[in-house]
């Protein structure tokens, strides 16, 4: 069977893309049902949330880089595989212990589906711009639509429990065929010896010497934007439901739908633009968009916290396009796998580490207590890490310039002397 040409391949893997976060989010809108039905207390929910990232993360810091040295095709094909057995799981999930099984393992799939992903979608874009759109895009796209589509099934569809799963599980099937015809863009290089296997596989961060002052100049703006993005899908139900009333399942998923729809249009539309553009744009957008949210949850004034995630949500875009722009450019081809591994394991770490704190302070001192100590404790360690990462940063560049007459060097993990 001929290849698909590139253009269509490129959106095949779009597609895919999208799909992977739908199913990453799909969960969301189910937990009070789970909660309900089988009884367990906000700690289990949160270790239910954690479990995910925690495999994710593990999956990012050993299998990541994998596509560089195997082609990226294997790795995506081994993802979906993982990520149909999840959805069976899902579907067949009677108790929390399988709940847990299934997130484990989704998580598992997705580490090794996102840096791969990212990595197929900017080797096989048409051009830059486009490959950047997407890159942007899709996280918030997927995102928004398993939040929004999970919500309203819950609510309004027989088989609430099952059905998002086998939807999900059928597009899966399909874009696994698919990944049959899809041209391999990466050349199979394999391993030197065992050893080069080894320490391929070990788990660790790993930035070429040459992408550190642009990945560790990156690394405050994945903290500020995923942070955000773990607050809304982790707290986000609890605050729509007991502090604004909201217990329809179906408005709620819309109500949470809207912080990352906005940020799927501003990254529509602000994609053209220069990096430099889009950080001045989101920021400030981005800070003013949690406030207007939290002014709104203090007050118990839905249209300002629907207002203020709208706001957020276009920030979030702006924000992380800056930064993935930046890392994009300053990539060689032979290390995306690698670099946007990297890439989500800060991102992940962000995402999951205070939203797994918050769960746990909860239950002691409150939720809009939680939701207030949450954006000032990240904007304070964002603040921080700023610093930090500018003098790490200031230092690569020396070194750099140190070695610069001596030839290249091969790329090390970061945080290597």
């Amino acid at each position: 069977m001929a290849p698909l040409h590139p253009h269509r391949a490129f959106w095949l893997i779009a597609a895919t893309y999208v799909m992977v976060l739908f199913a990453s989010a799909a969960p969301s809108p189910l937990y009070p049902i789970y909660q309900e039905l089988w009884g367990f207390s906000s700690l289990t929910l949160t270790l239910v949330f954690a479990v995910y990232v925690v495999t994710m993360l593990m999956s990012l810091l050993t299998v990541g880089s994998l596509s560089d040295h195997i082609g990226r095709r294997p790795v995506l094909a081994v993802a979906l595989v993982l990520l149909i057995a999840s959805m069976v799981l899902f579907v067949a999930a009677q108790d929390v212990g399988t709940l847990l099984a299934a997130r484990a393992l989704q998580g598992l799939a997705t580490g090794a589906a996102m840096g791969t992903l990212t990595a197929t979608t900017v080797d096989l874009q048409p051009t830059a711009r486009l490959g950047s759109t997407i890159i942007g895009a899709a996280p918030a796209f997927g995102l928004a639509a398993g939040v929004g589509v999970a919500g309203l099934l819950v609510e309004y569809a027989p088989a609430p429990r099952i059905l998002v799963y086998e939807i999900i599980l059928g597009f899966f099937a399909m874009l696994l065929a698919a990944l049959l015809i899809i041209p391999e863009t990466r050349e199979r290089e394999g391993f030197r010896s065992r050893r080069h296997l080894a320490v391929t596989l070990a788990p660790q961060v790993r930035v070429p010497r040459e992408v550190r002052p642009v990945f560790f100049a990156a690394v405050p703006t994945l903290v500020a934007t995923w942070s955000l993005g773990g607050l809304y899908l982790s707290l986000g139900s609890s605050v729509v439901a007991r502090v604004f009333g909201v217990t329809n399942h179906g408005a709620a998923g819309l109500i949470l739908f809207t912080f990352f729809a906005s940020a799927t249009i501003t990254s529509l539309v602000i994609t053209g633009r220069p990096s430099t553009v889009k950080q001045a744009v989101g920021y400030p957008t981005l800070a003013a968009g949690v406030l207007i949210s939290l002014s709104g949850v203090l007050t118990e004034a839905l249209p300002l916290y629907i207002l203020g995630s709208i706001v957020a949500g276009s920030g979030w875009a702006a924000t992380f396009l800056s930064a993935m722009d930046n890392i994009t450019a300053a990539t060689p081809p032979a290390q995306r796998g690698q670099v946007f591994s990297s890439v989500f394991v800060a991102s992940y770490l962000a995402f999951s580490v205070p939203a797994v704190i918050a769960g746990v302070v909860l239950s002691h001192i409150g939720l809009r207590a939680t939701i207030i100590g949450y954006v000032l404790v990240v904007a304070l360690f964002g603040a921080v890490l700023a610093l930090l990462m500018r003098r790490a940063a200031t230092r690569a560049d020396r070194a750099i310039a140190t070695i610069g007459d001596t030839g290249p060097r091969q790329p090390v993990a970061a945080g290597e002397p």
